[in-house]
């Protein structure tokens, strides 16, 4: 029986395929693997079958190459990690305070950090009793990062992507046409152009993302393709092979309200910014009454957050940190550090002018973090945020939508009617172009009645 401290293949739906973006599976294992060697004194080369001298060796060697492995005696880690972990929910319950709010780490959350990989393996095989009965710890650990090796399946898991009835169309959907071809073929070059994985019109991964994003707009023909949705599948494939990344796509399109925020008439788009407007006022009015009189409307910074979830924002590694939230608690996550940075650049805000403030947001803001992403965190998940106020907002949005709708729809009748009118007044004159216009046969009454719009 392989080792309990290890991650096995027959244990958890590690997805199919052998390439993660430009990550093989072995790199992912490997990456897994090594750290605990050199904990438990093993060497972390790979040459030959034995991977160390530890006792623990035995179990990866058979891990890595399907040998029969022995029962590790190392359970002691798991026993301290388990041990670390009641120590941590002890501490919460006195404290009442969460890892990511805490000011400094405690001596339990340094033990759990050097056994990330240990406790995010537990955490994938034991993955329901986690979600059921570990779901607070689980948040805190997710707001704390995912590790690296670990993304792919655990984005499966969060979003329920792993069994999935549309992959098995996958396949015939690349064989299809789509009208968005042309658009997205146009889009793909402009996504991630720096990045490795995507460089070059024919590289790997714009190949696998046109597949992608062309493979949904099949899908789902109302939505087809909307520019802003290829950063997000370009994550996922950075992450995972193009079939699983197409099936966490559409699960985020199905559940995260990224559907609605991605079709054409961009309503929840207009909701957000509407709600985050709100925040502002409320939280900031300061910088709020600044932008108004500069007319430096909302949309014109915070749409990209809604819409990429700040993927072109910021640098990636900043980025993924509020893309792991996002998995587990939605949209939120982007109102809050949307407030947090506004929170800590009001000072130099207001003192620019509208192209100043737009330079800044541009050049300034996506570079704030990139050394420390906890820092913003940190003070998103201080920022002020009530879902019951966001529904009693999202109701007023709806309200005044609906009036406008019937406000159109008023000024539609009123044109039409007009313009009938005016069709009517044209016809009368040519049948009798001599007649004097201020008294025509017939009366002013049968001129001026408006026909009917049966």
């Amino acid at each position: 029986m392989p080792s309990p401290l290890l991650v096995c293949p027959g244990e958890i739906p590690l997805p199919s395929g052998w390439l993660w973006g430009n990550i093989s599976y072995f790199e992912v294992l490997w990456g897994c693997v090594s750290p605990l060697l050199g904990r438990l004194g093993g060497t972390r080369s790979l040459s030959g079958v034995t991977l160390g001298e530890a006792p623990f060796s035995r179990g990866v060697s058979a891990f890595l190459w399907g040998l029969p492995a022995q029962p590790a005696p190392s359970l002691r880690l798991l026993e301290a990690d388990s041990k670390s972990m009641r120590s941590m929910n002890g501490s919460r319950r006195n404290s009442g305070s969460s890892l990511v709010s805490s000011s400094s780490a405690s001596s339990n959350l340094s033990h759990l950090e050097e056994d990330t990989w240990i406790l995010w393996g537990r955490i994938v095989n034991e993955w329901d009793e986690w979600r059921k009965k570990k779901e607070k710890l689980l948040k805190e650990l997710i707001r704390k990062g995912i590790p690296h090796h670990f993304r792919a399946i655990v984005w499966q898991l969060l979003c329920s992507a792993t069994d999935m009835p549309v992959k098995n169309q996958y396949s015939e959907l690349l064989k299809m046409s789509s009208p968005c071809e042309k658009l997205i073929r146009r889009d793909i070059a402009r996504t991630y152009p720096e990045h490795e994985f995507f460089k070059g019109q024919d590289s790997l991964g714009q190949e696998v993302l046109f597949n992608v994003m062309k493979a949904y707009s099949l899908v789902d023909r109302e939505v087809g393709y909307c520019q802003g949705s290829a950063f997000i599948v370009g994550l996922l494939l950075m992450q995972m092979p193009e079939e699983e990344a197409f099936c966490v796509f559409v699960r985020l399109m199905q559940e995260y309200r990224l559907r609605e925020l991605f079709k054409p008439s961009m309503a929840e788009l207009g909701l957000c910014i509407y709600q985050f407007e709100y925040m502002l006022q409320e939280q900031l009015p300061e910088l709020n009454i600044h932008f108004r009189s500069q007319s430096f409307l909302t949309s014109m910074y915070a749409s990209s957050w809604f819409l990429t979830l700040f993927l072109t924002t910021f640098p990636l590694p900043v980025a993924t940190r509020v893309f792991d939230i996002f998995m587990y608690e939605g949209l939120e996550i982007v109102f809050r550090v949307g407030m947090a940075l506004l929170q800590f650049n009001q000072a130099e805000l207001v003192q620019l002018d509208m192209e100043g403030m737009s330079q800044y947001f541009q050049k300034v803001i996506p570079h704030q973090f990139d050394s420390c992403p906890d820092k913003l965190i940190l003070r998103a998940f201080q920022v002020k945020y009530n879902p019951k106020k966001m529904k009693r907002l999202e109701k007023e949005y709806a309200a005044i939508k609906n009036k406008e709708m019937e406000e159109q729809i008023e000024i539609k009748r009123l044109r039409t009617e007009n313009r009938l009118l005016k069709q009517r007044i044209e016809t009368l004159e040519k049948v009798s172009p001599t007649t004097d216009p201020q008294n025509p046969p017939g009366g002013t009454q049968n001129l001026l009645e408006y026909p009917k719009t049966s």
